[in-house]
């Protein structure tokens, strides 16, 4: 049997080719993904499961205003959204997936552990206090720069490991060979999903559950352990890895497109004769006339200067491709419309409060189990994983039938459903935060922020479910439509452009907490966003976010017109690609004709 196989390969110097490769170990594949999606989903449950009470640590511990709360748990999530397309950068341009994942790995395992700590060791803390009292003591400077610091390692980790994991699991996965690829990638995305899914619900259920009923000390020692399982998770599975070397980002490509077209500024765009560079595998004949002062990139001036013997660059700075001019222009153009979806995560984004509210509301089920007050927004996921399967499985079947349009609705269609959604999500919160407080004045709670009123917290569920339903239409129609309108290889801006909206939005709506109480408080008047809610008035404030809202479905109608009618620029592409090979094939008829 040796001897056959030795002399075909004799015979076929590819059978020995391929004896030789299957003889070494095979990296990738599906059994790396327990490693990865087990990384992702422990630092999901970690930093997800202690944000919800975040702002009662924050308040009964370091004994901060709720304003003040409320904007470093902002400024938090900005920093943590914002430091996503660095760790992005990073991978695609330096360090390599890999290493950018395990370094945000120990980097959130750090910040844990040192949350913990702040649990654990009285001198990290102001000496404890009644609440609500005017005399405690404020947190000193040192203690301060150790809890921010911690802040600060989690978002680093968290900036590391989201943009990086998703596409270091299809890494693994990409065998362009291989025929079942893209069945391959599908079923690891649903996997992924599913896991963060199922993440986002344990830590809002029983990390916040631990938090509640066990106090700050085991409640942060869980997520700390969870994330010493989730880094050496990742390790153990290290041999075993594909690790892509980093390569050019786009977003030098980007910076490369606005420097050579202000070089050339003064090069007219008008000639007729005007050579443009092209880039292999171009998916452009020529560039469009949208935003034509970009095109000045791509000219040609002198091919013996411009260009290398085998068609490249001789400076990148100087000279772009047109695929890379016409992915600028494909982002620049959508920016309006991504500007529209940030009013409705600031809208989302009120948990702390929403949270304040229920832990003063009677949130028993039945006599011996109660619905831990941090816990409330998993209705807002159930919501939405509920509606994303039922959506998919029934509604755009049918929508297919009658409309022919292959998604549903389109995607502007859903981002405008979702936009009016959260504007009624606001104006229910607002109706039911007024009827809480009045309840609170009737029963004669004003000065007893602390006692439960007799006013059940369901009364929550429905705005709750609201929000799930406006993000499940909006997120994803707005994540669908940057696909739809970004070439292949932009497929990762568009997260990188919705996590940028989430960095933005928490930006905003810290900058709109610190005005609101501000302005409301002048005069010695009580703040409308007062530690006290009962004093205060939240329902105003969120009244104030319901007409931003309508405001901003408005400026999202503008845009849509603006914009104009958005085709598939894949299906464009790939129409385009076709169309070249027919020709191709055209002119290769004719030759042989021709020579016959």
């Amino acid at each position: 049997m040796e001897q056959i196989v030795a002399e075909e390969n004799m015979e076929n110097p590819s059978n020995q080719m391929m004896t030789e490769q299957s003889s070494r170990p095979r990296k990738g594949g599906f059994r790396t993904m327990p490693f990865i999606i087990v990384n992702e989903s422990f630092e999901k449950v970690a930093s997800y499961g202690i944000m919800p009470n975040m702002i009662f640590y924050l308040m009964n511990v370091y004994h901060m205003e709720t304003v003040n709360g409320t904007t470093i748990l902002f400024m938090w999530s900005a920093i943590s959204n914002a430091l996503a397309i660095v760790g992005a950068f990073l991978s695609d341009s330096f360090l390599g997936r890999f290493w950018v994942i395990t370094l945000g790995s120990f980097c959130s395992l750090l910040g844990m552990t040192l949350l913990w700590l702040t649990a654990m060791i009285p001198q990290l803390k102001p000496p404890p206090c009644a609440q609500f009292s005017s005399n405690c003591d404020s947190a000193t400077p040192g203690q301060l720069f150790v809890l921010l610091s911690s802040f600060g390692l989690i978002s680093i980790g968290a900036g590391c490991i989201r943009p990086c994991s998703i596409a270091f699991g299809a890494d693994q996965l990409d065998k362009k060979n291989n025929p079942n690829n893209e069945r391959l990638l599908e079923s690891f995305f649903n996997w992924y999903y599913t896991s963060i899914g199922v993440a986002t619900v344990l830590a809002l259920t029983i990390i916040v559950y631990i938090q509640d009923h066990l106090g700050w000390k085991v409640g942060f020692a869980v997520p700390a352990i969870l994330m010493v399982v989730s880094a050496l998770m990742f390790l153990f599975g290290s041999s075993l890895y594909v690790k892509v070397k980093a390569e050019k980002s786009l977003f030098t490509g980007f910076i490369q497109v606005l420097v050579a077209a202000l070089r050339k500024r003064r090069l007219p765009i008008s000639a007729e004769s005007v050579e443009y560079h092209y880039g292999k595998d171009s998916n452009f004949i020529v560039p469009t006339d949208k935003l034509r002062c970009l095109n000045r990139a791509c000219i040609v001036r002198d091919p013996q200067k411009d260009l290398n013997p085998d068609g490249s660059a001789v400076n990148p700075w100087s000279l772009c491709t047109i695929d890379q001019v016409e992915s600028l222009k494909a982002l620049l153009r959508v920016i309006p419309m991504w500007s529209t979806g940030i009013m409705i995560l600031i809208s989302m984004n009120q948990h702390s409060f929403s949270t304040l509210q229920a832990n003063m509301m009677d949130r028993h089920l039945n006599s011996k189990f109660q619905i831990p007050a941090g816990s409330f927004a998993v209705f807002t996921i159930v919501t939405l994983t509920i509606w994303v399967v039922i959506y998919d499985r029934a509604i755009v079947p049918l929508l297919v039938k009658y409309t022919g349009n292959q998604r549903g609705l389109g995607t502007k269609t859903r981002m405008g459903i979702g936009l009016v959604l959260s504007a009624l999500a606001m104006a229910m919160s607002a109706i039911v935060e007024n009827i809480r407080r009045k309840v609170a004045i009737d029963q004669g709670l004003v000065d007893k922020p602390r006692t439960v009123m007799d006013m059940s917290a369901m009364w929550l569920i429905p705005q709750y479910c609201l929000f799930g339903l406006a993000e499940a239409f909006n997120a994803i129609g707005q994540i669908e439509f940057y696909f739809s309108q970004f070439p292949r290889n932009m497929s990762s801006i568009a997260m990188a452009l919705f996590t940028l909206g989430m960095a933005v939005a928490n930006l905003v709506g810290t900058l709109l907490v610190r005005i609101v109480d501000k302005a409301t408080k002048k005069g010695g008047k009580e703040s409308w966003l007062s530690r006290n809610l009962n004093k205060g008035h939240l329902d105003y404030y969120y009244w104030l976010l319901t007409i931003m809202c309508v405001a901003n479905f408005v400026y999202f109608l503008v845009c849509c017109w603006a914009y104009g009618p958005s085709e598939d620029i894949r299906a464009k592409m790939k129409d385009q690609r076709l169309g070249q090979k027919a020709s191709k094939e055209d002119v290769s008829k004719t030759t042989r004709k021709t020579s016959a």
